[in-house]
This record gives structure tokens, C-alpha cells and sequence, in this order.
């Protein structure tokens, strides 16, 4: 078992919750739950081997080392230390690689859509219009600007935190431009983010395409609130 989060780093407060990443030698499936023990809220991730090992590359793929950062930077309580030790020597490595390199189908993802949001922001419209799409394009230019520079991103707070490990400089730029753009001034984050995608080809329109899985169709019998009409 590894114990991980905040409290353990000395950096809690009192709404932060413990991490446990619990590992059984055979699960039907992996799980995730919460519970309250002494007092303390607890985030379980229960896996067994291979769990760990389909969760972690999903981590590596995402840009997001979620398990692998509560593995890598986790306490140890463990019956079979050796084992854990292995496995946090893995995940140190792993996390010390960094993800793989942005490209493909969630590069070409990401770019339509902040390219998409910027045109949004751009346009005149409500300031809780503006403050939402601001809201949208945030996280999607942290991720850009790190996984671009092959960083490692993250969601919630951990996004502007690692932008701010990587680049104090640029993440106290886009947290004013941000800030601003939500009170109804748009320039500077729209400024920013035609920066950011300057540097991976600019816009991204022209030419993105998306296909549906095979398997995403439900036959006519089946789709009984359906009424075909003209299409």
C-alpha cells in the first residue's frame, strides 16, 4: 500500500483528504472509493498488478501521472516491501521519462479545440458567456503548453501548479490575463493563447476530422424513441 497527498507532503489543509493506492495480488476489476477514518477523508485506488499496469500507461498516454505521481511520491505500508519498493522504483522511472510526445488523434483534439474556444472568446457575447469559455480554455492551454514541451499536465489545481513548477514567469501572465478575461476584458488571454497555438501551427480548423466508433449505431428496432422522419 502507498500512502500519498498532500497531508503527507506537509502541504495539507483541513479540507485535504488522504491517497491510498491499495494493491491486491488478483481483482475482478479496479476500483476507486471514499470513506472518513479518525476524522480524515481517504481516496482509495484498490488494483491488483495488472490494474496498475493498464492505469499507469493511461497516465503516460494522458499526459496525466495521476497513479503514477501517488506511487512515485507515496509512503510505503506494506507487508511485501519488497514488491513496493519495485514498484515505486518503476513508477519514479516513469514519471522521471515524462509523457509520451504530443501527437496524433489528442494533439489534433486539443488544438481544434482551443482553437475553436479562442474564436469564441473572440466574438462579442455576455460577460457569463465570456467567463465560462475563458473557464474552458484555461485548462486546455496548460495542457498545451506543457505536454507541448513534453511536461507532464494535470487537472483541478494541479494544472496552473506544475505550469507554475515549469514556468513561474508565464504562469503569473496567463493567471492576469485569465482574471481579466472573466471581469470582460478578453485581450490578453486571447493574446496568450494565439501565442501558445502560434507555436504548434496556429488555428486548427481546416482539415480536422473525427470518426465515431464502429460500433456506435443502435439498429431501427432498437431505438424505439426514434421516429425516423425526412431527413
Amino acid at each position: 500500500m502507498f500512502v500519498s497527498g498532500s497531508i503527507m507532503r506537509g502541504e495539507g489543509n483541513e479540507l485535504s483528504d488522504i491517497d491510498l493506492v491499495v494493491i491486491y495480488p488478483k481483482l475482478i476489476r479496479a476500483r476507486r472509493e471514499s470513506f472518513i477514518a479518525d476524522g480524515f477523508p481517504v481516496e482509495a485506488f484498490v488494483h491488483d498488478p495488472e490494474t496498475l499496469a493498464y492505469f499507469v500507461k493511461s497516465d503516460v498516454d494522458r499526459g496525466v501521472p495521476s497513479i503514477l505521481h501517488m506511487i512515485a511520491d507515496g509512503v510505503i505500508i506494506s507487508k511485501a516491501p519488497q514488491e513496493a519498493e519495485r514498484l515505486q522504483q518503476q513508477a519514479r522511472a516513469n514519471f522521471a521519462r515524462g509523457p509520451n510526445p504530443l501527437s496524433g488523434e489528442s494533439y489534433d483534439a486539443l488544438r481544434y479545440a482551443l482553437s475553436d474556444l479562442v474564436d469564441d472568446l473572440a466574438a462579442t457575447r455576455p460577460l457569463d458567456e465570456m467567463a465560462a469559455v475563458s473557464a474552458m480554455i484555461y485548462p486546455r492551454l496548460i495542457d498545451l503548453i506543457l505536454l507541448g514541451r513534453n511536461q507532464w499536465t494535470g487537472k483541478g489545481k494541479w494544472g496552473p501548479r506544475l505550469l507554475r513548477r515549469t514556468d513561474p514567469a508565464l504562469a503569473d501572465r496567463m493567471t492576469k490575463a485569465f482574471l481579466q478575461a472573466v471581469q470582460g476584458d478578453a485581450a490578453a488571454l486571447l493574446a496568450l493563447s494565439e501565442q501558445v497555438l502560434a507555436q504548434h501551427g496556429g488555428r486548427y480548423f481546416a482539415g480536422y476530422r473525427v470518426e465515431a466508433p464502429i460500433q456506435a449505431r443502435i439498429a431501427a428496432a432498437d431505438s424505439s424513441d426514434f421516429v425516423p422522419g425526412d431527413l
